[in-house]
């Protein structure tokens, strides 16, 4: 299968966690570690935590794993 140049772009500099979901994309948990710190961000689906609450780093990582566990998309579109 061959997946969108979208589903796994280059690793940004606040990254804490690069998980992939079914189909390899990549959903990345970025911020910092401090209490409310964190979000995630699906680049198969596009879709992200809440904006602009942030959230614990132990809870972004659940959410995110969850998400990744259960998307199955490889490329979207934006617009």
């Amino acid at each position: 299968m061959k997946l969108s140049p979208h589903t796994n772009p280059p690793e940004p500099d606040n990254l804490l966690i690069r998980l992939h979901n079914q189909t390899g994309a990549a959903v990345d948990v970025t911020g910092s570690r401090a209490y409310r710190g964190s979000r995630w961000h699906c680049h198969g689906c596009g879709e992200r935590s809440d904006m602009p609450v942030l959230d614990s780093l132990t809870f972004t990582r659940r959410k995110a794993n969850d998400h990744a566990g259960a998307c199955r998309a490889s490329y979207y579109r934006l617009g």
